[in-house]
């Protein structure tokens, strides 16, 4: 092989690791996830559909879910309809163990934030006495 070949070779292999890296790898996380999403599916979840509706998950089935729309409304909904799940949390044990990790870190951050808050509110406290109304 000539340069000029190698060189092209090595254009193409370094192409497609960068695709790789920026597109294909990053999609098939996201269909983890949703797979992880849909195949947790529980009753009492509150979750949104595709189309838009708000229910809650009264019935699971294997390809789908009744969804209480309304009192006394009820529909079947593919669980592939299913967007997200509102009111709980979609993580797996190990990530809730790196999290307490980071939630010390931020309660000392949160802390700070919220003296700055107070600091702030103190302030405006009292320039809003110093403040008189025009009669």
């Amino acid at each position: 092989m000539s340069q000029s070949t190698m060189s092209l070779v090595l254009y193409f292999v370094v192409f497609f690791a960068i695709m790789y890296f920026l597109m294909i790898r990053p999609q098939q996380k996201q269909a983890k996830q949703r797979q992880a999403l849909l195949s947790s599916l529980r009753v009492k979840d509150r979750v949104i559909t595709a189309g838009g509706i708000y229910g809650k998950i009264t019935k699971v089935k294997d390809n789908s879910v009744m969804l209480l729309i309304a009192d006394k409304v009820e529909i079947e909904v593919a669980k592939s309809g299913v967007t997200s799940v509102e009111n709980r949390d979609i993580n797996d044990d190990r990530d809730k163990k790196t999290d307490k990790k980071t939630d010390k870190k931020a309660d000392k951050n949160d802390k700070t934030v919220r003296n700055d808050e107070n600091d702030k509110g103190i302030k405006l406290a009292k320039d809003e006495t110093d403040v008189k109304p025009e009669s």
